[in-house]
């Protein structure tokens, strides 16, 4: 059993933060750095106990903790993994995060899990059984749950739905809380001949309590088109920048984070991209049709 943890639970602020990584564990805690807040995968601290548990504890005891689920496959086809969702209750209730998210993907059928967020088809099957699995979640951990936009490389044949009316239907009938990845925009409306642009005026960003932006790797598909593979491994691009200043113009203050999962880069470095956020945030969120919450 875990020591029973004391934390306050306060609003995840509305400023730049980052994903949490075992590299810059030593350096955060040696030198403090102002920073609005964490973010780490849930799955990455189910066990027991251990380092990583050590070192989250500290880090929890001084800054926000928003938590970011990747394995309960909101969108499989298969029940809820019972054990699983018992997992991240604990981890919930040791943390007591200000935010706890998850992805409209799928990553489970009948041979067992997939390391992988796969699409989902926008059917009204689909949108029933998202919105029992988010029923599920809401109520075994008894607090909201926010559903992130995916990164997709082709669009299904079978789907009735826009994905941003899917998304809009699904908080509606659950009423879950949304997480605008910005960078996912940018990479679907790509692959998909879309426009990124239309897509955020037509999101329900009064829903939205988080943002998160990333890198992309960009290749080419079979008619030399271009093809973006959403890779976590390398700065913001400009154009990604661009679109969320347009954002937060929109949507007002809102908590943002930088995800870097692969080829992680110096503490400096990681922290230079949210700076660069929050001097967007604060230049144009401040102007949006939102207010930061203290």
């Amino acid at each position: 059993m875990h020591p029973q943890q004391n934390f306050s639970t306060p609003a995840i602020p509305a400023r730049a933060g980052v994903g949490l990584k075992p590299e810059h564990y030593r350096v955060i805690l040696e030198t403090a750095p102002d920073i609005g807040f964490f973010e780490v995968h849930a799955e990455n601290y189910m066990g027991a106990g251990g380092p990583p548990h050590r070192y989250l504890t500290a880090i929890r005891e001084r800054y926000a903790l928003s938590l970011h689920g990747v394995g309960l496959s909101i969108g499989g086809g298969r029940p809820l993994d019972r054990d699983h969702l018992a997992r991240l209750k604990a981890l919930v209730g040791r943390y007591e995060p200000g935010l706890f998210s998850e992805h409209l993907a799928w990553s489970t059928h009948d041979a067992g899990f997939l390391d992988d967020l796969l699409p989902v088809p926008y059917t009204s099957e689909t949108l029933a059984r998202v919105c029992q699995h988010i029923d599920e979640v809401q109520s075994a951990l008894g607090r909201q749950m926010l559903l992130e936009n995916p990164s997709t490389y082709l669009a299904f044949a079978e789907s009735t739905f826009d994905e941003v009316d899917f998304i809009a239907e699904i908080a509606k009938r659950t009423g879950c809380g949304l997480l605008l990845d910005v960078n996912n925009v940018h990479v679907a409306c790509t692959n998909q001949q879309r426009d990124p642009v239309d897509y955020i005026n037509r999101f329900p960003l009064a829903l939205v309590q988080e943002i998160h932006l990333a890198g992309y790797a960009q290749e080419a598909d079979e008619k030399d088109r271009p093809l973006l593979i959403d890779t976590h491994d390398r700065p913001v691009s400009q154009i990604v920048w661009k679109l969320y200043s347009e954002t937060v113009c929109h949507a007002g203050l809102l908590p943002t984070l930088i995800e870097w999962d692969a080829n992680v880069p110096s503490w400096l470095e990681l922290k230079s991209e949210a700076d660069r956020a929050e001097v967007i945030l604060r230049e144009k969120g401040s102007k949006g049709a939102r207010r930061a919450v203290a």
